[in-house]
């Protein structure tokens, strides 16, 4: 596969602050990329960097092979899509998307056959000769990306573009970026603090924390081995439960004491974890513990565990319990009985735990 960019070794300083540090990020043609963190974390910054609206301090870009580090945004081959969407308002729809193809001396034919294959791939071919100012914000939204598309760029920049939507809006447009990707075999880079977004979006994650590349992955290898525990937190929706253990060689597996206030300690057995240190922090995901009346158990642990409380959301029932001291959620289906103040029996699904050195924060299995 062509590789269409190719960040190495890439530092951003202002002054003496840091931003970004030693970024190195590769994604092939028809990649889908997400860069995804908290606020402040460096994603947008990085994102400019790429576009050539913000210069490196040291390291290199290369896009398509090449070396794009010095090269001014306009002769990058990009087309970004902001937050803020950026259109003309005195401008129709059609002449805000076909208004940069006109500046670069695209012929009018040329200009108007791009402008219908997008409108028509954004359903937005009745607004063509209405202004901004009449559009909804998922309007507007799809007429800077039908700006971008125009240009057919070696790659797409998306900056946070579902931000400003509502809760509903964003669902349908993810779907519609979703397809567009999927049309166009086009490569994207797309920054977003939603890690629900990243997931379902991406082909490749960047999770990024203070600057700092934390993991590059797919969905499932970020989801299901998390580099640390930063990223076994911030993705997933409940996060990853993280619960101080102790561990003890059993054989060739090993013993995870768990405890618990007013309670015996809670005793996993994992008979594939083998040199564990003896203060480790184990991670599940809350589907990966369930209603022992509503699982099969077979293969699995089974405890009997305190709920402290029942949260019912639909098909799913969130459970939560205290285990080494901390909050831990169990995601089980809503049909469960599981009572407030009372002890059930729970599954742990031993075989999708992960497990976490607490000093380092590094995952270890």
């Amino acid at each position: 596969m062509n590789m269409i960019l190719d960040i190495k070794n890439l530092h951003k300083n202002y002054g003496t602050l840091n931003i970004l540090n030693d970024v190195n990020v590769q994604i092939e043609e028809g990649d889908f990329l997400v860069l995804v963190g908290p606020s402040g974390c460096g994603k947008s910054t990085l994102l400019n960097c790429i576009a050539g609206l913000e210069d490196i301090t040291s390291g290199s870009i290369a896009i398509d092979g090449r070396d794009m580090t010095s090269v001014s945004p306009k002769d990058r081959d990009i087309a970004m899509v902001f937050q803020s969407y950026a259109l003309y308002p005195t401008m129709s729809v059609a002449n805000n998307i076909t208004f940069g193809m006109k500046v670069r001396g695209v012929d009018k034919a040329t200009r108007e056959a791009k402008l219908q294959q997008v409108a028509k791939q954004l359903q937005i071919e009745a607004l063509l000769s209405r202004r901004p100012g009449q559009l909804s914000g998922g309007q507007r939204q799809r007429v800077a990306m039908g700006r971008a598309l125009v240009r057919d760029p070696k790659l797409f920049l998306f900056d946070e573009p579902l931000s400003n939507l509502d809760a509903k809006l964003r669902v349908e447009m993810r779907t519609e970026i979703k397809k567009l990707h999927k049309e166009l075999g086009a490569s994207m880079v797309y920054v977003t603090h939603d890690q629900i977004e990243a997931m379902t979006l991406a082909t490749k994650i960047v999770v990024m924390k203070g600057g700092v590349v934390q993991q590059i992955g797919t969905p499932s290898e970020i989801y299901t081995k998390p580099a640390n525990l930063f990223v076994a937190d911030f993705m997933g929706s409940p996060a990853m439960n993280l619960i101080p253990s102790k561990a003890s060689q059993n054989g060739s597996g090993s013993d995870l004491v768990i405890e618990r206030e007013g309670m015996p300690p809670l005793v996993l057995h994992d008979q594939t974890a083998k040199n564990l240190p003896q203060d480790v922090i184990i991670g599940i995901r809350p589907e990966d513990i369930g209603d022992a009346k509503l699982r099969k158990s077979e293969g699995l642990e089974m405890s009997e565990c305190l709920v402290d409380v029942v949260e019912p959301a639909g098909a799913d029932t969130y459970l939560l319990l205290t285990l080494g001291g901390k909050e831990v959620t169990a995601r089980v289906p809503g049909e469960t009985d599981a009572v407030s103040g009372q002890s059930m029996n729970f599954t742990f699904n031993m075989s999708k735990i992960s497990y976490f050195d607490p000093e380092t924060g590094l995952r270890l299995n």
